[in-house]
């Protein structure tokens, strides 16, 4: 009974133990009892140290994997880091924006940018290292010695690295951009030859008539667009040799771009100036007396409407969203106006 109702009792506390050992030294207790009592004790000692049953449960045990195998990862990805960074030192690295951020920053989407990277060329013939943060090391191939092998080698030995690729990987899947196999190009190589074969006839006659000076772009264009209208639509338009439509359309719509990004730019820089220059005026002056006195001459300006305008919290309205209502009342009030009249 006494055993019983131990072993129903799995909860007692140390005290219990001293009673259990005294009550089996005494003799009170039958030998299976005893050895019953003998393995609960031990199971409770064990439970204690966090491995008895508790400690078993399959659960416990599948989290105690988990966890493990997230730690080894982490260990992992450690020492794979700092045994990469220690590798990496060999390389001469151009100066930093800070030691944080690295050239990030520095590297911009214009011309100036352009101009950096170009300088770096110059400057480091060879190789250089760009850290892009503290984290990703970006090793830049500058001389032909050492992009060739690069360029050379399968993607089997040289594999594409997702870090920003895999943003792209929802939208175009396992394409030719991200696979990392030999996919379908290798059918395309016979094509991919036969259009540098015309390009490099062109300058070859080029040559031959004394010419030394072309737009590489141009004729490096037209040769990869002719190679993705043979590849993708089994069509030779000759464009290579002789004008074509389609590519002066694609060509025209790539101007437009950027005219459509600058023209943009300054339209809004136009735009966020007033809006400046106007939020100081408001700010140095009382808006209302600024009100009551535009009204008696009655040139309130649209302007001036946004600005102290407010929703039914008292919000007042971004400078973005004042920019995106002028222009568009500069369009409406100006294009679609004069068309009418006209």
């Amino acid at each position: 009974m006494r055993s019983r109702a131990l072993q129903e009792s799995p909860g007692s506390c140390r005290c219990c133990l001293f009673h259990i050992f005294q009550a089996g030294h005494s003799g009170e207790i039958m030998p299976l009892e005893a050895a019953l009592m003998e393995d609960w004790v031990l199971q409770l000692s064990l439970a204690w140290l966090g491995l008895g049953p508790v400690a078993a449960s399959p659960w416990l045990l599948l989290l105690l994997v988990r966890a493990s195998w997230l730690l080894a990862c982490v260990l992992a990805r450690i020492y794979a880091f700092c045994d990469n960074r220690c590798r990496l030192r060999c390389f001469l690295q151009p100066p930093k924006r800070n030691w944080f951020w690295g050239p990030l920053g520095l590297v911009k989407s214009n011309e100036e940018g352009m101009r950096l990277v170009e300088d770096l060329g110059h400057y480091f013939r060879d190789v250089h290292l760009l850290w892009m943060g503290p984290f990703y090391p970006i090793l830049r191939l500058v001389h032909p010695n050492f992009t060739a092998p690069l360029l050379q080698a399968t993607a089997t030995i040289i594999p594409k690295d997702m870090f920003f690729y895999s943003v792209l990987n929802p939208w175009l899947g396992d394409g030719l951009l991200l696979s990392a196999g030999d996919k379908f190009l290798k059918p395309c190589m016979k094509i991919f030859t036969k259009s540098a074969d015309i390009m490099h006839a062109k300058w070859q006659c080029l040559a031959s008539e004394g010419s030394t000076h072309l737009d590489m772009f141009e004729h490096i264009s037209l040769m990869t667009l002719d190679s993705l209208q043979k590849c993708v639509f089994s069509f030779d338009s000759n464009c290579q040799e002789k004008p074509s439509e389609y590519i002066a359309a694609v060509l025209e719509l790539s101007a437009l771009v950027i005219k459509r990004t600058e023209a943009c730019d300054l339209v809004h820089d136009f735009t966020e100036a007033v809006i400046r220059e106007r939020h100081c005026t408001l700010i140095s002056q009382c808006s209302q007396d600024l009100l009551k006195a535009k009204a008696k001459v009655e040139t309130l300006d649209f302007i001036d409407v946004l600005l102290l305008g407010k929703d039914e919290d008292g919000k007042e309205l971004s400078d973005e969203d004042i920019r995106a209502e002028a222009d568009t009342f500069m369009f409406e009030g100006h294009d679609t106006t004069a068309s009418g009249l006209s």
